[in-house]
């Protein structure tokens, strides 16, 4: 349901309280606080209450490339250091005997390197990770003081000037999407590239992926991309048993998969 139009000044003016009035320009490049970003949308004609976002990969286009972990990087400004990442590649190998290995060096921004030859290896694969944007976040559950929330678009966001660096969602994210941003002392996340969307953009890992890997769309709209890809695939989430309702979803995974 849309919101009553007689609520919108109110709503702006808080919102601008928030963000301090600072200028939207370049909003298409550079992210925004959840405050600014969601101003904007009540300043343009982006309607959040229409869209619900998830994602798709297909586990069996990924090639490792690592080009979406730098796009996000770059798009994002997340800190240059290889501990911090918004979304990131992992490496799965299969072995004939024992547990599979999982590595992810620099979040696969610079490939992988060569298997142990002494290793017997059955067959190996890249899976993609980001925030999952959980329709019942553990994130949003533990935050003591609002700073995670879920939007009218069913994003995961981190509202930067409220978050007190508690870490309570980076210890309750079970996907371990969450980190603490080194120079601001706040959470960080993967959020969709919220500021491209809003401009009616893909993401940014999206929009660079030489495979197709990732699909991006509307969970319940039949004419969406994502739509198509989960009606066309066997798809899982990660960790389903905990009930937190992703909305990234997995084709070509098996129990391996973490």
């Amino acid at each position: 349901m849309k919101e009553n139009k007689s609520e919108k000044p109110n709503r702006r003016e808080f919102l601008l309280s928030c963000s301090k009035a600072i200028p939207l320009t370049g909003a298409l490049f550079f992210p925004l606080s959840a405050a600014r970003l969601l101003l904007a949308q009540e300043s343009g004609d982006y309607d959040p209450t229409v869209h619900n976002y998830g994602m798709g990969i297909d586990i069996h286009k990924c090639i490792g490339c690592g080009r979406c972990a730098a796009a996000c990087k770059t798009e994002n400004n997340v800190p240059l250091e290889p501990h911090y990442f918004r979304t990131w590649v992992e490496r799965y190998v299969l072995p004939s005997e024992g547990e599979a290995l999982v590595d992810s060096p620099n979040g696969g921004i610079d490939g992988f390197p060569e298997m142990n030859e002494d290793i017997d290896t059955l067959r190996s694969f890249f899976v993609p990770k980001l925030c999952n944007h959980c329709t019942n976040a553990p994130c949003v559950q533990v935050c003591p003081v609002g700073a995670t929330f879920i939007t009218r678009d069913g994003v995961v966001l981190v509202d930067e000037k409220y978050c007190v660096g508690c870490r309570y969602c980076i210890q309750a994210c079970p996907y371990g999407a969450r980190f603490l941003h080194p120079e601001k002392k706040v959470a960080d996340k993967c959020t969709f590239c919220y500021h491209r969307l809003a401009k009616g953009l893909l993401p940014a890992c999206v929009e660079v992926c030489p495979t197709q890997a990732r699909v991006f769309g509307e969970v319940g709209q039949q004419s969406s991309p994502l739509r198509r890809f989960l009606r066309f695939n066997d798809v899982i989430v990660l960790k389903s048993s905990l009930n937190t309702l992703p909305k990234v979803y997995y084709a070509g995974a098996d129990g391996e998969v973490r």
